[in-house]
């Protein structure tokens, strides 16, 4: 805000014309239908000043991009007061520990089976798939914490958050943090979005591929980059960048408590299994765990948004926002499972403080507000989900071939 419009005489004229606030003169003549602009950090009440002057909406819409008096934005909020009404963002407690209970049961079945089986070949295959499962849930469970959406104090959240993420999973709360809620501001956002930089190995969407095709750009050959994803993108986004990532992050950055929190992951992997394969077997051992568990990963999280589209910021209000770069897959017992209940990754963008308990049931009056403002929703079978990956990465790397083709 406070970037657009023409500069000159119209900019001097709503200057002159719209009246600054202070926060103090906010909360005494606030009301419930007033609207509130901040530009270049001032603040203006829409609401008064457009009703005085003739042309008013007019030119806070050219200002504000619409926003301050949409009527989806408007409806948004109504819809969020109906889930505040309906206690849709009151967590139930069990189901949270029962969560958290089965991953620890998945452990210790996992320590006694190569307890009790040995380290032979079908022993340490069982053990590596329960534990490469019971990874995969503690990271659907962290993502809960993370967003705050299990307990009102935000610092029990940051404990348990920690606990899981850090010693059940030996990676760093704030690093997850400082790159999931860039995500969840910016999706599908090249450049504020961590999540679709991809650092030159995939090309997504329909805008970069031509970009890059244009100038001539080809670090692999993206219009294989549909097959080579199945070679350097599940199998080593965990074992190979983020596990290096993560750990190199904590201590650049000297973030000693997280780091801890992770050494006790390590040091608990190592005296468990280091009896058994020794150390460097242990290792191997480990990165096969995170090897398996890089799959599920991959596959669940990009099945909701690298379908969707990705391009530079155009201006959108939050809520159409949010449905242009994400989508839906069927609800199902194994799907919510699964995905860690992100199958209802569009609630989950919308109100990203909501339990995931809660989400298939604001999904019905989601779909009712898209459908009034002719917005799709788009949800669509798990299988059908994870087909559309590869067909997005074949589209995308079609459309680079063509602009670098072109002469």
């Amino acid at each position: 805000m406070g970037k657009g419009g023409n500069q000159g005489e119209g900019a001097t004229e709503r200057e002159a014309q719209m009246p600054t606030f202070s926060w103090e003169e906010i909360q005494k003549h606030n009301l419930r239908t007033d609207k509130w602009l901040v530009i270049d950090r001032k603040v203006y009440n829409v609401t008064k000043w457009s009703s005085r002057h003739p042309g008013g909406h007019r030119v806070i819409s050219h200002y504000a991009g619409e926003d301050a008096t949409s009527e989806i934005t408007e409806d948004f909020r109504a819809l969020k007061k109906t889930a505040e009404d309906m206690n849709l963002f009151e967590s139930n407690h069990l189901f949270f520990f029962l969560l958290l209970a089965h991953i620890i049961v998945m452990e210790i079945i996992a320590l006694f089976t190569i307890s009790y089986f040995g380290n032979g070949w079908i022993p340490t295959l069982m053990t590596a798939f329960i534990l490469a499962t019971s990874q995969a849930q503690a990271g659907w469970l962290q993502h809960d914490y993370g967003h705050l959406s299990v307990y009102k104090k935000s610092t029990w959240n940051h404990i348990v958050h920690k606990f899981i993420i850090g010693h059940l999973k030996g990676a760093s709360a704030n690093w997850w943090n400082h790159r999931h809620f860039q995500h969840h501001a910016k999706p599908n956002i090249f450049s504020k979005d961590p999540d679709v930089n991809m650092l030159h190995v995939f090309v997504l969407g329909e805008r970069q591929p031509v970009e890059y095709g244009k100038k001539k750009l080809k670090y692999l050959p993206y219009n294989h980059q549909h097959e080579y994803f199945f070679l350097i993108g599940p199998p080593v986004l965990i074992p190979l960048y983020f596990q290096y990532q993560i750990i190199m992050t904590m201590i650049v950055r000297k973030d000693w408590v997280d780091l801890a929190w992770a050494f006790s992951y390590y040091a608990r992997f190592f005296i468990t299994f280091s009896p058994f394969y020794g150390v460097l077997g242990a290792i191997l051992f480990l990165n096969f765990i995170r090897f398996l568990e890089s799959h599920w990963f991959v596959w669940v999280t990009q099945m909701n948004h690298i379908v969707m589209e990705i391009d530079r910021e155009p201006y959108r209000d939050w809520f159409s926002t949010q449905l242009a770069a994400t989508c839906n897959v069927e609800q199902s017992f194994f799907n919510d499972w699964f995905s860690g209940h992100l199958n209802f990754q569009i609630e989950h963008h919308l109100f990203p403080t909501m339990p995931r308990h809660n989400l298939h049931k604001i999904a019905p009056l989601v779909k009712s507000l898209c459908a009034k403002h002719g917005i799709e929703y788009q949800e669509k079978p798990l299988l059908r989900a994870l087909m559309d990956i590869i067909g997005s990465l074949r589209k995308s790397g079609q459309l680079w071939l063509d602009a670098y083709l072109h002469k």
